[in-house]
């Protein structure tokens, strides 16, 4: 089924689609039948650049964390499509927990790490030095190399957020991983349209410069893709 396209914020350059997914917290099923509704749209409607995206979040709170970094982890997902991976702010708590900082192993215990663990059949009130040992090291090394930000056309990609009157090139990291309401409540101009996850909504939220993702499938609800294309973009959710 074709999807329903409206008007976007901005526009991307011929040829190229961008297929971006919220936040999937470990809900890897969603992901894989997502996945498979993104090759069933690129067969019926092919293009010369096709890119697939994930905004980050991909562990914590839902049942398998350790399936999707496996499955994210193996290469690109469809085969023949580029993919970009961005870090989210539980990626960042995970590899700061697993390198034994204190506070981000009680923060990651409190913010859905328990659950995390567990996928790898890790005991969360086990001692955290011998987490890492027990996940896979290419899962580590992923979660490693994520990107923070990606910018195609008029979009910039990243988890969080945007701090407003800051120029693009000189945000802070922490700010692309875990800003809200500053970004979130900007009227402002950011110098592009910010495709973003990290605040979860009862739906997809689309503002002149800004378009949020993150759709909170780990709490019951919808796992979102954004695509976009020209200057036009819809919805695919699973």
């Amino acid at each position: 089924m074709t999807p329903e396209f409206q008007p976007a914020p901005a526009s991307l350059p011929a040829g190229h689609r961008v297929y971006a997914i919220g936040d999937i917290h470990g809900c890897d099923a969603r992901l894989a039948a997502l996945h498979g509704l993104i090759a069933a749209d690129l067969e019926a409607r092919p293009v010369a650049q096709p890119l697939l995206l994930h905004i980050g979040d991909y562990v914590d709170r839902g049942p398998d964390s350790a399936g999707v970094l496996a499955r994210l982890a193996a290469g690109p997902p469809l085969p023949g499509v580029a993919t970009v991976n961005l870090m989210g702010n539980h990626e960042r708590t995970m590899l700061d927990a697993l390198a034994g900082e204190r506070a981000a192993i009680t923060d990651w215990r409190f913010h859905g790490g328990r659950e995390a663990l567990a996928s790898w059949g890790l005991d969360a009130d086990a001692d955290p030095a011998g987490w890492a040992a027990g996940i896979p090291a290419a899962q580590i090394g992923f979660v490693r190399d994520l990107a923070l930000r990606h910018a195609l056309g008029g979009y910039l990609f990243v988890h969080a957020g945007v701090r407003p009157g800051v120029p693009l090139d000189r945000q802070d990291p922490e700010d692309l991983l875990r800003i809200r309401h500053a970004f979130l409540n900007s009227e402002a101009e950011f110098g592009a349209v910010v495709v973003h996850g990290h605040s979860p909504s009862r739906g997809p939220v689309v503002k002149a410069n800004r378009i949020g993702i993150d759709t909170g499938a780990v709490f019951g609800r919808e796992l979102t893709c954004l695509v976009l294309e020209a200057d036009r973009m819809a919805f695919l959710q699973v």
